[in-house]
C-alpha cells in the first residue's frame, strides 16, 4: 500500500508543554502552551523550514485546539498565528479567552 505523501501526526508532549506535528516519525514543527488553571496558553508556534509549505501549522493547532475542547479548558491565543487561526475557525470561538496583561504578566514570569 503506497502513499503519496505520509500523514503528518499530531501528539501532546505535556513533558514539553507543547504539541508536536510528525511527519514520517520526524517532528516537522510545535505549538508551545502553558496552563494557568483552565486555560492553556498557547504562546509559539513553529514549524521546520524542511516543512514549510504543506499546511502542517494549520493541521497542528486545529488538533491541538480540538484537544483543548476535548479536555475541557479554554484558549488564550498568544501566538500570532493562533490567534490568526481563530479568527478564520468559528468551531472555537465559545473556547477562546482574551489576551489580558495579565496572562502576558504571568506567561513571562512561567518562561522566565
Amino acid at each position: 500500500m503506497s502513499q503519496s505523501s505520509p500523514v503528518p501526526v499530531v501528539e501532546r508532549v505535556d513533558a514539553r508543554n507543547r504539541y508536536e506535528v510528525l511527519v514520517d516519525g520526524e517532528r516537522a514543527g510545535l505549538t508551545a502552551y502553558r496552563d494557568r488553571g483552565e486555560q492553556r496558553v498557547f504562546y509559539h508556534t513553529e514549524i521546520d523550514d524542511a516543512f514549510a509549505g504543506q499546511g502542517l501549522a494549520s493541521r497542528l493547532v486545529q488538533d491541538a485546539l480540538t484537544d483543548v475542547r476535548d479536555s475541557g479548558k479554554r484558549i488564550v491565543p498568544v501566538c500570532p498565528y493562533v490567534a490568526k487561526f481563530l479568527q478564520r475557525r468559528e468551531e472555537f470561538a465559545d473556547l477562546v479567552d482574551a489576551v489580558t496583561p495579565d496572562v502576558l504578566r504571568w506567561l513571562d514570569s512561567q518562561l522566565g
